[in-house]
């Protein structure tokens, strides 16, 4: 079975684990090997085969005293914008080379109380900033599809890992479209939750009112499982983690979409949307029809406006967050300087990247004194009528589609130079993303340059399990899921 381990699903791979068909440690030592194998994709940032070897027999002792939870023994592996215990943790930036947390985030210590095995962390843009996996300080992510390509971010190195069988599963975050864009551009499955379904506590912050973590793999059962185990309250270390107990998101997976009401947005169809896009889009919302889901046209007036909104709010707040990296505390200080400011000054020039830097300066301008009403203020009303906007929206449809993003994957270093055009690209995402709704990306088929197309799913708040059963009852009917890029 060794052979095939990187084939199975997570379901799958949990069923032979219990039936003890396969054990957690040949498991992890086959992913292990893959991951080494296949190092020059660029998605991990750091293994410890002692530490995950280590995990792997805890689990087959869990199984074998007849302890075995769902997920006991499969490996994850985690995006680096979480801490752990057991592995530096970087986001991805030189600010916190060598970091090593004294606790884990919520969400990590949720999966590994589920049984889930580490096989380390993966590579990600700088502080969860970046739509490509190119503002990692390290080195970038590259799409296993097309290796000249990016992966898409943040969560790039989560994708990869899933897309090229280097792991059965990730984690990833979403602030304005972070799970969701890389898992389109890979051809896996990716879900974020409601905003304050999963802990924050132990994710490095960037944009406070809008990160969200998420499980990525290859099916929305999957996706269903993880979410499953990763959500829950969390009070006493996230004051917005939602009071909601844990809930199975699989309990709907396989229920008829007889009548759902799917809603389509026009202006998620309009100018500048790829044709090859657009084509696996029309294929799929039509395989929702033959399924009996019924097509209904809404409107999100002001999805335009999100993408000046969220680049108000998420630098603003991700000005505030960073403050904290400043030499003194943690992390990465300057070798020579003169008196505090100029090592203070020194320090975040030398520790922070490019883009790290533009999101620092644009949200300190927001929130200065003469420019805060005219700019944070307006963009938080904004906000709420984006929010208004879908709660309309949702009186006629259940659920919403529409594209992830507006074309395939583009090219490394295609617009390194043009930071707007990154930003450009998650216009789809963004407007979910400041309501705070969950939203998946599901693979629907292929578009230019033979790269993957993702279909996006919104749901209602708390509409989780609705959204994995329109997923998963698509996936029931289509294998795009199934696909693998070739040579891995």
């Amino acid at each position: 079975m060794s052979a095939d381990l990187h084939d199975m699903t997570v379901a799958a791979l949990a069923a032979a684990l219990r039936a003890r068909q396969v054990s957690a440690e040949e498991a992890a030592r086959h992913f292990l090997a893959r991951a080494r194998a296949h190092d020059d994709l660029g998605a991990w940032l750091a293994m410890d085969e002692d530490v995950t070897l280590a995990q792997a027999r805890a689990a087959d002792a869990r199984i074998a005293a007849g302890d075995a939870t769902p997920l006991a023994g499969v490996p994850i592996a985690h995006k680096d914008i979480f801490v752990t215990r057991d592995f530096p943790s970087t986001a991805g930036s030189r600010m916190l080379e060598g970091y090593r947390s004294p606790f884990d985030a919520t969400v990590v210590a949720r999966l590994a109380d589920a049984g889930c095995v580490s096989l380390g962390k993966l590579n990600c843009d700088e502080f969860a900033m970046g739509s490509a996996n190119e503002n990692s300080a390290w080195r970038p992510a590259r799409n296993p599809w097309d290796t000249s390509r990016i992966p898409g971010g943040s969560s790039g190195g989560s994708a990869v890992a899933v897309a090229a069988r280097l792991a059965p599963a990730v984690t990833g975050t979403d602030t304005g479209g972070s799970i969701r864009q890389p898992a389109a551009f890979c051809g896996i499955t990716g879900i974020k939750p409601t905003y304050g379904r999963a802990s924050r506590y132990g994710m490095i912050a960037f944009a406070s009112s809008l990160d969200q973590a998420g499980p990525m793999a290859r099916t929305a059962e999957d996706c269903a499982l993880l979410l499953s185990a990763l959500c829950g309250p969390d009070p006493d270390r996230d004051s917005t983690s939602l009071d909601m107990p844990p809930e199975d998101f699989s309990r709907s997976l396989g229920d008829s979409l007889d009548g759902l009401r799917i809603g389509v947005p026009r202006e998620f169809f309009g100018e500048g949307l790829a044709p090859g896009v657009r084509a696996a889009l029309d294929a799929a919302l039509a395989e929702y029809v033959k399924l009996g889901a019924r097509l209904v046209e809404i409107s999100l007036p002001r999805t335009e406006l999100a993408i000046p909104v969220y680049y108000i709010i998420a630098p603003a707040e991700a000005s505030s967050n960073l403050s904290r990296f400043d030499g003194v505390k943690f992390g990465h200080r300057a070798k020579h300087y003169g008196d505090l400011q100029d090592m203070y000054r020194k320090t975040r020039a030398e520790g922070f990247g490019d883009e790290v830097k533009r999101r620092i300066m644009v949200g300190t301008y927001v929130l200065s004194h003469g420019y805060y009403d005219a700019y944070y203020l307006q963009a938080q009303k904004i906000r709420r009528m984006i929010a208004d906007d879908f709660q309309q929206a949702f009186q006629s449809c259940d659920v919403i589609a529409g594209p992830v993003a507006p074309t395939v994957a583009w090219k490394l270093g295609e617009k390194s130079a043009d930071p707007v055009a990154n930003y450009l690209a998650d216009i789809f995402t963004l407007p979910g993303s400041l309501a705070g709704l969950p939203g998946m990306s599901i693979p629907c088929g292929f578009g230019e340059h033979g790269m993957p197309v993702g279909l996006q799913l919104i749901g209602n708040y708390f509409g989780e399990a609705k959204l994995l059963n329109a997923a998963h009852r698509f996936q029931q009917a289509t294998d795009f899921h199934l696909r693998a890029p070739q040579g891995l």
